[in-house]
């Protein structure tokens, strides 16, 4: 891979030290490289980003033109006294500014870390109080639904949360950031003068930090998972040249924050010459069409989105393959949670009959995936098309034993390049083996329930931690919400398990069209729907209608807080959600304590 991808820099010797050790094995341990320098490879005038905001601003950059804006930031921070192993903090929407600061970051061999700006000021803190950055990265502010949000006083008071930021760079998006001040050293990115000398590219070692994620948080304080630079450079090169087939004229867009590991995934593009597009905004406005409107008009060959949006469009009643030009299109991408059967057939009616549907699974765990699309093979609906090439990824049952065609807990039983360096503040280790290897000792446990095809496929059914037990009978909450998505009065649904009379029983909770009303007519017709898509263990005790359903910052849905709640059992952290007040609901509901 190394040398197919043209990596830059120093492989040494030695490919994979301590082959057999989980955790513990060491990847390339005499390599020196720099992550920004591979992405900046090219310095042509073939477009590297295009920007598309929900207000109408486009703009392009070039690559030649994207390396002098990298080259101007850099010089800034190092005149901050930003150095190799150094923290830059980001609190930025998708535009251009976020990816010329974290190239300007890692070319110092410095260390990134983002979050997007619509985390409240004490999520932001849980995330960037942990790792005590020199230098924040801001906006003044983001435009989300037809609006300007102003977060120049959030920034504020995340600046004087975080003590250990000693300068502020500033991205003027609604024309407010000139008039934000600081105690601390503070320039606005327009205003930054061309350096005298464009900083070097810093090679640091394979494992050497280059990003700092974190997790969803909704049951503590969110673990800072490191990752380093080779290990995330390799996988995301191998997923986008292999698994995307991606080349110099593709056109990669993502519909994702800077909170989620889908940006990461997006910005490497760059190392494979693609352009890429960054759409900040609400993917629903002006109108419903509107990531649509954009991808005809910027050529789009790879869009990404989630499972969530395309069961939307179609209960909107979208219709793409007849509204617009998707000559372009070759690869529609999917993750964040299970794609169901009816939206794969969907995206085949409605969207392009000839596209590559890849649902993708992995996770900010690993910045990647353990399973993907591959352009050279069929794609089965309700399917992930194939494991990650390199990843010895299996389904365990419970006794530890791979299987095929049962389900069980998605496993990685060999290093891989991409495992996190560490989370940060854990010197020992102890709680990076306790997250990933005390389940199957040796041996990668993900947290994903899932099942291997004959064919090599896979199929998840959701997260383990919220599989349901009815009657000691485990039902991922996937297989349930695929035959939910069936009712055209339901627009979107929540299923746990509820501790009752020494067992559990399944609560399904509904959001419902405007207009609809949860009459026993309805609640008959999802009963059904769900016996005659799955089982009859799969039908729900209790059918209750609510207003909204909690989701993470990435667009989640949080089944363990609302799990949480309903039992009555506090949740740790609310601000990893976006919307945290939709969990009151669920609080004190009198139809779950009825039989």
């Amino acid at each position: 891979m190394w040398t197919l991808c043209e990596v830059i820099g120093e492989p040494g010797d030695v490919v994979l030290a301590g082959e057999g050790a989980m955790p513990g094995a060491k990847w390339f341990p005499e390599a020196r490289l720099n992550f920004a320098e591979n992405l900046l490879r090219y310095e042509d005038d073939h477009p590297a980003i295009l920007s598309a905001m929900e207000d109408g601003r486009r703009s392009t950059l070039t690559y030649r033109e994207l390396g002098l804006r990298v080259g101007r930031v850099a010089a800034w921070l190092q005149a901050q006294g930003v150095v190799a192993g150094d923290r830059v903090a980001a609190f930025m929407p998708n535009v251009p500014e976020t990816v010329i600061a974290m190239l300007a970051t890692t070319t110092l061999g410095a260390t990134f870390s983002s979050c997007s700006p619509d985390f409240g000021i004490q999520g932001a803190c849980d995330r960037f109080g942990q790792i005590d950055p020199v230098v924040l990265i801001c906006a003044d502010g983001y435009y989300y639904g037809g609006k300007e949000i102003d977060i120049s006083d959030r920034v504020a008071s995340l600046v004087d949360a975080v003590a250990s930021v000693r300068a502020v760079l500033v991205a003027d998006i609604l024309g407010r950031g000139r008039a934000m001040s600081f105690k601390q050293v503070s320039s606005l990115f327009d205003d930054l003068p061309e350096p005298d000398r464009v900083p070097a590219f810093a090679r640091m070692p394979f494992a050497h930090p280059a990003y700092i994620l974190y997790s969803s948080g909704t049951t503590g304080m969110p673990k800072c998972i490191v990752h380093s630079a080779g290990g995330t450079l390799l996988q995301h090169m191998k997923e986008h040249q292999f698994h995307l087939d991606l080349h110099r004229h593709d056109i990669l867009f993502y519909f994702t924050t800077c909170g989620w590991m889908m940006w990461n995934w997006l910005v490497s593009g760059l190392a494979s010459g693609a352009t890429l597009v960054l759409y900040d905004g609400s993917p629903l406005a002006p109108n419903p069409g509107a990531l649509w409107d954009m991808a005809e008009r910027e050529g789009v060959t790879i869009f990404g989105t989630s499972a969530k949006y395309l069961a939307g469009m179609e209960k909107a009643g979208l219709r793409p393959a007849q509204t617009h030009d998707l000559s372009s299109l070759r690869s529609i991408l999917s993750t964040g949670s299970p794609l169901s059967h009816e939206s794969f057939r969907y995206v085949y009616r409605e969207v392009k009959a000839d596209v590559c549907l890849s649902s993708i699974s992995g996770g900010t765990d690993i910045v990647s995936c353990f399973a993907l699309g591959n352009p050279s093979l069929p794609v089965y609906e309700g399917e992930l098309q194939c494991i990650g090439l390199g990843m010895d990824v299996h389904i365990y049952n419970d006794d530890g034993i791979s299987v095929v065609g049962e389900k069980g807990e998605l496993v990685c039983t060999s290093p891989f390049p991409s495992m996190p360096v560490g989370f940060w503040q854990d010197e020992s280790g102890e709680r990076y083996r306790q997250a990933y290897f005390e389940r199957f000792p040796g041996v990668w446990s993900h947290g994903d329930y899932g099942e291997m095809t004959a064919h090599g496929g896979m199929i998840i059914y959701g997260r383990s931690d919220a599989v349901l037990n009815p009657g000691g009978v485990r039902i991922g909450t996937a297989e349930i919400y695929r035959q939910v998505e069936k009712v055209d009065d339901v627009v979107d649904a929540l299923c746990i398990g509820q501790e009752w009379e020494g067992d559990v029983r399944i609560v399904l909770f509904v959001v419902l069209r405007e207009g609809a009303v949860l009459s026993d007519e309805l609640r008959q017709q999802i009963v059904r729907t769900i016996r005659a898509g799955a089982t009859p263990r799969h039908v729900p005790a209790k059918i209750i209608e609510v207003a909204d359903i909690p989701r993470t910052i990435s667009g989640k849905i949080s089944e363990l807080a609302v799990r949480e709640v309903v039992h009555g059992r506090r949740v740790k952290n609310t601000d990893a959600l976006a919307n945290p007040g939709a969990l009151d609901q669920f609080r004190n509901l009198a139809e779950l304590r009825d039989p």
